[in-house]
């Protein structure tokens, strides 16, 4: 039986069924736990959480003789759902403050899950539920925003944040695809629980700066088949979720791996995985090399034969951008700038903050031009480095990065 208290009546060995409020609220990834630590109830009388649902049937109800309010009489089997908010476009700006949030909490749930998994817990999707609900959310708000935040990880929490954003990227192609609602949250479970086989490995081999032997490649190579196993034995787990977990390193062309799958076998979800995964591993900061600057990740893989289908990542290139967020440009004037947000009619026209000049090759006003609505346009990409600039992504990303 199920019931609503107010936060100031929580006691330990009570059994926290649900918050009632904002996912981003609450100071817990998950819900559904025996409080078993005072911190805990501290931290929920610390956030702006004023009201929880308990189970009485399998934790300790309010203490006896206790003063109850009206809403403590509520008594339900099922928690009603709430209302589905309505999400409204948001600027790239505003969106990318919630984001952040969105990230770090994501990254405290994989790095939870993959923990569990380490100790031989069985995994509950249901659990990571309203994580992926919030970066629909958020993709649906404004969807560069998380998507290109998350690329902005370190070496050393990227297996984690990885999983975060391939989550996002595959939500955004499950919408440019036409998918339905359901189909999407589905998609974006799959890229959140993709990874979890390399729980499995050792971490020294999974952070290692240097190249792998072929002993620890092949190590590295069983993790999807490890995902697998460990998402057979979990609760509330999709088949969607299981096919993209083993099958996210396949190829068209039948090269890849663990079961040589080729264009005819693999499934759509298969083929959505294999682009987002490698997406976002080609422009993050690895332990052993620095991330491609996305429009040249876009072109690279562009020019990869026989690995992704190719109505897939025409269509993954239309959810990004070809010139994603991120993105080094120059534009015809000469002036060098970054992408900080897709243009709406297209996508050779992002809006760009321009902060440096080839022609007098010196730092200038930053400025943000929108094509669209000039008639200046992109000459190409450019490398940072071969003009001395560094730190370009604070110059769309601000103090998030």
């Amino acid at each position: 039986m199920l019931k609503k208290i107010a936060v100031e009546h929580l006691r330990l060995g009570m059994h926290l069924q649900a918050f009632c409020g904002a996912w981003l609220d609450h100071p817990f990834w998950r819900t559904q736990f025996v409080l078993s630590d005072p911190n805990d109830i501290s931290l929920i009388l610390e956030s702006p959480i004023r009201e929880v649902w308990i189970d009485v049937s399998r934790g300790l109800d309010l203490a006896s003789g206790e003063a109850v309010t009206e809403a403590e009489m509520i008594l339900v089997e099922e928690i009603p759902p709430a209302p589905p908010a309505i999400q409204e476009k948001t600027s790239f700006g505003d969106e990318v403050k919630r984001a952040a949030k969105i990230c770090a909490k994501g990254k405290e749930a994989v790095v939870s899950m993959f923990q569990e998994a380490r100790m031989g817990k069985a995994i509950e999707a249901e659990a990571a539920a309203p994580l992926v609900e919030e970066i629909s959310n958020s993709v649906l708000r404004n969807p560069g925003a998380l998507i290109s935040l998350a690329r902005l990880k370190t070496a050393d929490d990227y297996t984690f944040m990885h999983s975060v954003a391939v989550c996002a990227l595959m939500i955004a192609l499950a919408r440019q695809l036409g998918l339905d609602e359901q189909q999407t949250r589905d998609a974006g479970m799959a890229g959140l629980l993709h990874d979890l086989g390399k729980a499995m490995i050792p971490m020294d081999i999974l952070n290692k700066p240097g190249k792998l032997t072929d002993e620890e490649f092949a190590i590295v190579k069983a993790h999807p088949a490890e995902g697998y196993k460990l998402l057979l034995s979990g609760k509330g787990v999709s088949q969607m979720t299981l096919d993209v977990c083993l099958h996210h390193h396949e190829k068209v062309d039948g090269s890849g791996y663990p079961e040589g799958l080729n264009s005819e076998s693999m499934s759509l979800f298969a083929k959505m995985g294999a682009v987002c995964d490698v997406y976002d591993a080609v422009t993050s900061n690895r332990p052993y090399k620095a991330g491609w600057d996305p429009a040249e990740s876009i072109k690279r893989m562009a020019e990869w034969k026989g690995h992704f289908d190719p109505v897939i990542f025409q269509a993954f290139v239309k959810s990004l951008g070809i010139y994603p967020v991120g993105s080094f440009v120059r534009l015809e004037s000469g002036k060098l700038g970054v992408v900080t947000e897709q243009g709406e009619q297209s996508l050779l026209k992002p809006k760009v903050k321009v902060f440096f000049s080839t022609k007098s090759q010196a730092y200038i006003k930053p400025e943000t031009i929108d094509l669209a609505r000039s008639a200046e346009k992109i000459a190409g990409r450019e490398d940072a480095a071969k003009w001395g600039i560094k730190d370009i992504d604070r110059y769309w990303a601000g103090d998030k990065v």
